[in-house]
């Protein structure tokens, strides 16, 4: 057992280096440019502030809302992607079906990197797919987008208000979003679904913001922007919250 070690999983000196570099050269087998754990040299296009990657969301949704998606050939560039990726933003969506960020924003292959989870919340498995997107791929923004009729959440707020038992591994799924749920019943809402929604983006927004060591980093040296967004079923409009 080593000197540093508190919990017995710790390994020291060398043998961690040595641990470490072998993990990243799995990693890298699998994710092309992992190894060097910085922003990817092997880009197709240059880098995309945080500003400007998301007036590019924007722009695409209001594509998407009137109906004028671009037309595009999704077989050109196939092979350039094959050989490397360079999303502009990242997204944390919910896996309702209903939701396609590539569609609402009007984005083709390669553009975002999106992650997906009933409810649109972020735990470690999320956080590690968008500590991937910042610090490898480059990606300067994170949306995160919740939607209107949301299951997940509303499953939540029936847990809430009537102790509801669920089956399975639902159970830890309402228990990462509950915190959205109680912060929006301090409000009184008129719209309980609608308020636990935007409430739910908002604190994953922050949990981004402060999740160590590599997001808040980013964040406060302004090479990350974080925002919220709701995606509306019956419109495609996605509002900023």
């Amino acid at each position: 057992m080593c000197d540093q070690c508190a919990d017995g999983l710790s390994v020291s000196g060398s043998r961690r280096g040595f641990l470490r570099a072998g993990g990243l050269l799995a990693l890298g087998a699998c994710l092309p440019g992992v190894a060097g754990l910085s922003s990817p040299a092997h880009a197709q296009s240059p880098a995309v502030n945080g500003d400007e990657a998301l007036k590019r969301l924007v722009e695409g949704n209001a594509r998407y809302v009137a109906g004028q998606l671009s037309e595009r050939d999704f077989s050109a560039g196939r092979a350039a992607r094959a050989a490397s990726q360079s999303p502009f933003a990242s997204i944390v969506s919910c896996a309702d079906s209903r939701v396609a960020p590539e569609l609402a924003f009007d984005q083709g292959p390669g553009q975002l990197f999106v992650t997906r989870v009933a409810g649109n919340f972020v735990n470690k498995d999320t956080l590690a797919s968008l500590e991937f997107g910042a610090q490898v791929l480059g990606s300067q923004l994170i949306l995160v987008l919740g939607h209107t009729s949301c299951g997940a959440i509303s499953a939540t707020i029936d847990v809430v208000k009537n102790k509801t038992k669920l089956p399975g591994h639902l159970p830890a799924l309402v228990e990462a979003i509950r915190p959205a749920v109680l912060t929006a019943q301090k409000e009184k809402p008129q719209d309980m679904l609608e308020a636990a929604t935007i409430a739910n983006v908002r604190l994953n927004v922050e949990r981004l913001k402060k999740a160590t060591p590599i997001l808040s980093k980013r964040f406060a040296e302004k090479k990350l922007v974080v925002v919220g967004g709701v995606y509306d079923l019956a419109t495609g409009k996605v509002n900023l919250v």
